[in-house]
């Protein structure tokens, strides 16, 4: 364990061994540092907080600091940052209200680039990486090997399906199928994330499945409702489709984003209409 004489350590915090805390750095009496964290100087580290084994926090960072909700109560919420994480310069992440469960969640080997934010009561999958002041709003899902791109932001609630990649510069509001790929000032669905897939050693018959499950879903002519259970049947043992129908079949608080043009009128809102 290494702290430097400037830094701020208070009574209570659990340092683990290998430990390095840099210049100006602020640890809360409630947080827990595991074994080999490193936080490089002027990182403010507050609340109930965890930050998992070998995660590397760059200056100006904030975690653990109380979410930006009017409807928090002042609980003992928490956050908790899984391992070998990388979070660059003023990466802020709050914990979680007491109505929405209590935890913000980050998982393992996750990349935060400079700016980005992670609101109260999100859940972050593993492998995921936020570019340039990426935002996500509170109770936002984010699953495994996502990719947003600088300046996304995220509405609220939303949920960001496994291996799906938002284009820099998009205001999400709907629901991303996962290993979809998103775009636009309001973002819609224009295709697959196809190199993400590639890069994990997604086969060509997969990808092949993949597009004809695209297709099916989403330019069919049928009720989409109907398109959903003839998908679910024709590719009943496809693990990508299968994760695609799952989420779909899940729902959400928000609705399912589609390729521009192609929402159904039995799925439309009132003021769609």
């Amino acid at each position: 364990m290494a702290i430097d004489p400037t830094a701020r350590v208070a009574d209570g915090a659990c340092i683990g061994e290998g430990v390095e805390i840099g210049p100006y750095c602020l640890v809360g009496p409630r947080v827990v540092l595991e074994a080999g964290v490193r936080l490089i100087a002027h990182v403010h580290v507050a609340g109930v907080t965890t930050i998992g084994e070998g995660t590397v926090v760059y200056p100006f960072a904030s975690l653990g600091t109380p979410p930006q909700s009017v409807h928090y109560r002042g609980g003992a919420t928490r956050l908790a940052i899984g391992a070998r994480c990388e979070l660059r310069e003023s990466v802020t992440m709050n914990t979680g209200t007491e109505d929405g469960g209590g935890l913000t969640k980050v998982g393992e080997r996750c990349f935060f680039m400079v700016g980005s934010h992670v609101g109260h009561d999100c859940q972050v999958g593993n492998d995921v990486t936020l570019a340039n002041d990426v935002v996500l709003g509170g109770h936002v899902c984010v699953g495994d090997h996502a990719f947003l791109g600088g300046h996304v932001a995220i509405h609220q609630y939303v949920r960001i399906g496994e291996g799906a990649m938002i284009g820099g510069m998009s205001g999400v509001r709907d629901d991303v199928i996962p290993y979809g790929f998103a775009f636009g000032q309001i973002a819609a669905l224009i295709g697959l994330n196809t190199v993400g897939l590639r890069r994990r050693g997604a086969t060509r018959a997969e990808m092949h499945q993949l597009r004809r499950t695209y297709r099916a879903l989403f330019w069919g002519e049928s009720v989409f409702a109907d398109r959903i259970e003839a998908v679910a049947a024709e590719f009943a043992h496809d693990r990508l489709a299968e994760k695609i129908i799952a989420f779909i079949r899940a729902g959400g608080k928000r609705p399912l984003m589609k390729p521009r043009g192609r929402r159904d009128a039995d799925d439309r809102g009132d003021d769609e209409l």
